[in-house]
């Protein structure tokens, strides 16, 4: 199977998403409500954005200054015309910028990262991101986590195939304080945070896809490997979900 069918799929699945991930604006101000003694106009600096709905989910109910990096440049153009729209523009800044290469000559009051923070590794990428902090500085991310201990051998065994690195909330806990952190906060996304935003926008589209593609095996496979996810979610969500961390720099 070709990368290139594979990265096509992907993007014709995700693309124009409500959200690329599970959220929704109520959680992503819950997250920022933990955050105590930020200046009255704090700087955020959002990682991963994406098309940015968190981004102006923070715009529209505080007075934060964000910069809001992604590197999928489809993404960054949606969300600028969505900042000129909204008259946004003096207090958002745009990056194509990798979270692995991120290079700043100031620091900022808050980090944000939504469903992103797995593509370095939930422990590492706090590491790697602390430098960028202002001295008590906040962090908060979203980590697909286990919820219970008695995990079936069905959803286990597929998430330890899809994201090896996925671990319970005390674990990330430990991490968190590994990597210089004390917990402020975190609370479980509602599993509205996932259908209403998110799966079921993206089973009408993958059902789309299904008859744009009749007749191709292979992406009719990597449709199916789509629809999985969808299907574990809906089998085990009381096992695993979406966890809000919030920790500020020890």
């Amino acid at each position: 199977m070709s990368e290139t069918l594979e990265r096509e799929i992907f993007w014709a699945v995700h693309n124009d998403l409500p959200r690329e991930g599970p959220g929704d604006d109520a959680s992503t101000l819950r997250a920022f409500s933990i955050m105590q003694g930020l200046p009255a106009a704090p700087k955020i600096l959002d990682i991963g954005c994406g098309a940015g709905p968190q981004t102006l989910a923070l715009a529209r109910q505080t007075d934060a200054n964000i910069t809001a990096v992604d590197t999928h440049q489809p993404f960054l153009d949606e969300l600028s015309a969505k900042i000129s729209q909204a008259n946004f523009a003096e207090r958002i800044q745009l990056r194509n910028m990798s979270m692995f290469e991120l290079s700043f000559s100031e620091q900022f009051d808050a980090l944000w990262s939504e469903g992103a923070i797995y593509a370095m590794g939930f422990e590492e990428g706090l590491r790697v991101w602390r430098p960028l902090l202002k001295p008590g500085g906040y962090v908060a991310v979203t980590e697909i986590s286990w919820l219970r201990a008695d995990v079936p051998s069905e959803v286990f065994s597929y998430w330890n195939a899809e994201y090896p690195g996925m671990r319970n909330i005390e674990e990330n806990l430990e991490r968190l304080r590994r990597a210089g952190y004390r917990e402020a906060g975190h609370f479980t996304l509602p599993e509205s945070a996932w259908w209403e935003p998110y799966y079921d926008p993206m089973q009408n589209r993958i059902a789309q896809l299904r008859k744009k593609y009749q007749g191709d095996a292979a992406a009719q496979l990597l449709l199916e490997a789509h629809s999985k996810e969808v299907e574990m979610y809906c089998k085990y969500s009381a096992w695993y979900g979406y966890e809000f961390y919030v920790m500020q720099a020890a």
